[in-house]
């Protein structure tokens, strides 16, 4: 019996492999793209542009790089990429990621693996960084509850847990064409990737 393909073609020309990934097929353009046409909230979000996931990519390397000030640029480069994965699975939320089961986390996190190594980062990420990026994508989904996608800020407190307002301080969702989104996070790859080689 044939086997299913698992390989999909990216508009750079790289074949990835998403059962057996490796980082040279990886490329930050064919990420950028993928994550910029990538709605968050399954595109239940107000506005005329969906909220991409290379949108909220960069907010969640913003508020990690508040949260920690003085931190290696290679840890918010990790931030940045934090949801790399989903420009070849998808952003799926939480409750349906619930009925997958495990299966989807082991396909995450070989893909996460595969980019990691691709720009210069561990395959497995440190704890405490893995924590401190975790909580940055948590003030993250609150803004981003609140502000686009319909929750009132008591259902997002009890979701997520309420942010200190140090920390929201200015903070403010964007509404970009992917094209912008896609430009911006490319643009922000490239700083931090040029400051681990100086």
């Amino acid at each position: 019996m044939k086997q299913p393909r698992a390989w999909q073609r990216m508009l750079s020309g790289r074949r990835l492999d998403l059962l057996d990934p490796t980082p040279m097929d990886i490329e930050v353009e064919d990420i950028a793209h993928g994550l910029a046409f990538v709605a968050r909230w399954n595109g239940q979000t107000r506005g005329d542009w969906p909220y991409s996931v290379a949108e909220h990519s960069l907010l969640v390397e913003e508020i990690f790089t508040r949260c920690n000030p003085g931190c290696a640029a290679r840890w918010q480069l990790a931030a940045l990429l934090h949801d790399a994965p989903e420009y070849v699975i998808g952003d799926m939320i939480s409750p349906v990621k619930a009925a997958v089961g495990p299966s989807y986390g082991e396909l995450d996190a070989r893909l996460a693996a595969a980019v990691h190594l691709r720009f210069g980062l561990p395959a497995i990420l440190p704890a405490a960084i893995k924590k401190a990026i975790k909580a940055a994508d948590k003030v993250s989904a609150w803004l981003e509850a609140v502000q686009i996608a319909g929750f009132s800020q008591s259902e997002a407190d009890k979701l997520f847990g309420r942010p200190e307002n140090l920390v929201l301080k200015g903070l403010q969702i964007k509404l970009r064409p992917p094209a912008a989104a896609r430009a911006d996070y490319i643009s922000r790859h490239a700083e931090l990737l040029a400051t681990l080689t100086i």
